[in-house]
């Protein structure tokens, strides 16, 4: 397989979208709560996280058509709903990704946060108006992707954690915690993270059932790309707990890193951040502006300028109201209602007689994805409620 071809582009795509800065947190903080049996957690996510998949990557190929579009044909005007959701969601996190390299930029080089942003968003507007947009979206996923595994295994390395632990606990947790379970689903195929890879694929011309082999290879490569780097995030936390290290709620992540590695820890830290935030703005961009192409043939037109308009709105939320705490604690709530939403249109849309002829949707398969849509269909209420409490 080769690196450049469409099938690892779009698993990139997808994967440096959901290792994302509340990814990094994410991680360091269930690991605290959890140790060892965190592990299990990761476990059962990865399979719920391949079951949404699955179904979403096949069914928009198999079909030919963006996601929204899909969901429109069902429904006339779900579609728009999609759109607005996926819109609004990805203006929000990108606010908080802008921050998050803004944040990384400041811990590898002493750099003022904002203008860590600024000059992070200048970079991603660059990319954005280069020739050639497809590859150079492909080279700096593949490349910052590759980065921040390598530095994060490093970290592993030093922190020393318990290995023999952490994999008896993958398998006999002494805690299961479903919350845990659905907010690792929810920041790994939440959203608009994976129809990023989907739509990728779609631009590349694969669509129709001869494609579909290489386009389940795409999804779970995806899904086994951001579950590694999951795992040595959780390896090296556990680690430093292991050897004295007591987290805080303060860029929990950040004292992780540190705590293995000393000075140098906290520069890879940044380092991280840094690749992790501005891969996922990329993402976030890319994927939000593949949905509005189908409102109007401008955005399709003009896409380079839209993303570079997409990218400025983001960082001037970010530059007048600084940290947006409350922007992205509303965008959570939202967030847990796309993927059941959206996942849930297109498994009525694919039993359907006639969705793409004679080929049936494979029943695992479905099984699979409304049991994805039930458990974060019940994160999205209990968001909901929580917010209204």
């Amino acid at each position: 397989m080769r690196a450049s071809s469409p099938i690892v582009a779009a698993a990139f795509l997808m994967a440096t979208s959901a290792i994302g800065p509340g990814f990094l947190t994410q991680t360091a903080v269930f690991t605290r709560q959890l140790l060892a049996s965190f592990g299990f957690i990761i476990l059962i996510s990865i399979l719920l996280d391949i079951g949404a998949q699955l179904n979403i990557w096949r069914i928009v190929t198999m079909r030919g058509k963006p996601a929204q579009e899909i969901v429109n044909d069902l429904l006339p005007g779900a579609g728009h709903v999609l759109t607005l959701m996926i819109t609004l969601g990805g203006f929000a996190f990108n606010t908080g990704n802008l921050a998050g390299a803004g944040l990384g930029l400041s811990a590898l080089i002493d750099l003022d946060v904002k203008l860590g942003a600024l000059i992070s968003a200048a970079i991603v507007i660059s990319l954005f108006l280069t020739g050639n947009l497809l590859g150079w979206l492909d080279r700096f996923a593949r490349v910052l992707g590759f980065l921040m595994i390598g530095l994060t295994c490093y970290v592993v390395f030093v922190s020393r954690p318990p290995f023999g632990e952490a994999i008896y606990r993958s398998f006999i947790p002494e805690r299961v915690d479903m919350t845990a379970i659905l907010t690792l689903v929810g920041g790994t195929v939440g959203g608009y993270i994976s129809f990023s890879g989907a739509h990728r694929l779609l631009d590349s011309g694969m669509r129709g059932e001869e494609c579909q082999p290489a386009v389940q290879r795409s999804a779970v490569m995806a899904i086994l790309l951001a579950s590694v780097m999951r795992v040595l995030l959780f390896l090296a936390a556990l680690g430093a707990i292991y050897g004295g290290l007591q987290p805080g709620t303060d860029n929990p992540a950040a004292m992780v890193f540190r705590h293995s590695a000393g000075m140098v820890g906290y520069r890879i830290f940044g380092l991280v951040m840094w690749s992790a935030a501005i891969t996922s703005v990329v993402g976030s961009a890319y994927t939000s502006v593949s949905f509005l192409r189908t409102l109007h043939p401008i955005f399709y037109a003009r896409q380079r300028w839209v993303l570079v308009i997409f990218v400025l709105i983001s960082l001037s939320i970010f530059l007048v109201v600084g940290q947006p705490v409350k922007i992205l604690v509303y965008a959570g709530a939202l967030n847990g209602f796309i993927l059941p939403f959206s996942l849930g249109m297109l498994l009525i849309a694919v039993s359907r007689r006639g969705f793409v002829g004679r080929v049936r949707h494979p029943r695992w398969m479905t099984a699979a994805g409304w049991i994805v849509v039930s458990a974060t269909g019940w994160m999205g209420i209990r968001a909901i409620l929580t917010l209204i409490g």
